[in-house]
């Protein structure tokens, strides 16, 4: 049976202390691939065989390349990388600092797309490995009050679908990764003021704080990704319960753009 060793030496998985970064690597590690992870603090990466602890923050993009460079030259140059930190906020867009909506977006868009940018010519000068951008199901199905999350995540989608179609004959794949909830932590390190909330946006966080303990572990979403690696095709993944990753996405594709918003409303409770 073929593992994603066979594929793959060497990988780097962003946010991997906890929650899908975990499981990422963990599923990895389970296949014999020396993993390099990262977090804003190790202490938080626990110590195991083929595991590198790397602190790496998205919130400075030129540390984060430079962080991303180093480890990329002491592996030899990796096969695989995957794009998966990231935070949430919850807050009405107008009623927010802009700087906290600007901050998510640079690290979540822009200096993830850096680290893609800097991947890139060394898997096509290889002409073999994979690149993996996590997005989430909101880059279809958007999360109420969390509006530069959702930007952040359509945007990597975009990106990923963009690639897809420039390494195309080179040997690389590019991995459109769109997860929906899943039993992770997420919610509990979302940034948020529970004071400035409405009786609306109450009842919003509410439901998507049940959603988020309710979902699937993450080591589903680590076996979908193992799939799709074994693959070694490009393409979207999405993945999470039935309804959010397979009966939504059908029925926003054969259905309006209304009969969407209205299955949102219901969802998340966010009728006014």
């Amino acid at each position: 049976m073929s593992t994603l060793a066979d594929h793959f030496r060497t990988a780097f998985v962003t946010g991997a202390s906890t929650g899908l970064g975990r499981a990422f690597a963990d599923m990895l590690l389970a296949d014999g691939v020396e993993v390099w992870g990262t977090a804003r603090d190790t202490a938080r990466l626990p110590a195991r065989p083929r595991f590198h602890a790397v602190a790496l923050d998205l919130a400075d993009g030129a540390a984060a390349e430079r962080t991303f460079r180093e480890a990329d030259a002491a592996a030899g140059g990796f096969d695989l990388v995957i794009n998966n930190a990231g935070f949430g906020v919850f807050g009405d867009f107008a009623a927010t600092d802009f700087a906290l909506w600007q901050h998510q977006l640079e690290a979540m868009l822009v200096n993830t797309a850096r680290l893609a940018h800097a991947a890139l010519p060394g898997l096509r000068a290889r002409r073999r490995g994979a690149l993996v951008n996590v997005a989430s199901l909101a880059a279809e199905f958007p999360l109420p009050f969390q509006s530069a999350y959702n930007m952040a995540k359509a945007g990597l989608a975009a990106l990923s679908e963009s690639l897809m179609t420039e390494v195309a004959g080179s040997g690389v794949v590019v991995i459109d990764l769109r997860p929906g909830d899943y039993r992770t932590d997420f919610d509990g390190a979302v940034r948020r003021d529970p004071a400035a909330f409405t009786p609306r946006m109450a009842r919003v966080w509410d439901a998507f704080a049940a959603m988020m303990r309710s979902g699937p572990p993450p080591a589903h979403a680590a076996a979908a990704l193992r799939r799709a690696l074994l693959a070694r095709r490009s393409g979207t993944v999405r993945t999470g319960r039935f309804f959010q990753a397979q009966l939504a996405p059908l029925l926003a594709r054969f259905g309006s753009l209304r009969l969407r918003r209205r299955i949102q409303e219901r969802y998340f409770d966010v009728t006014p």
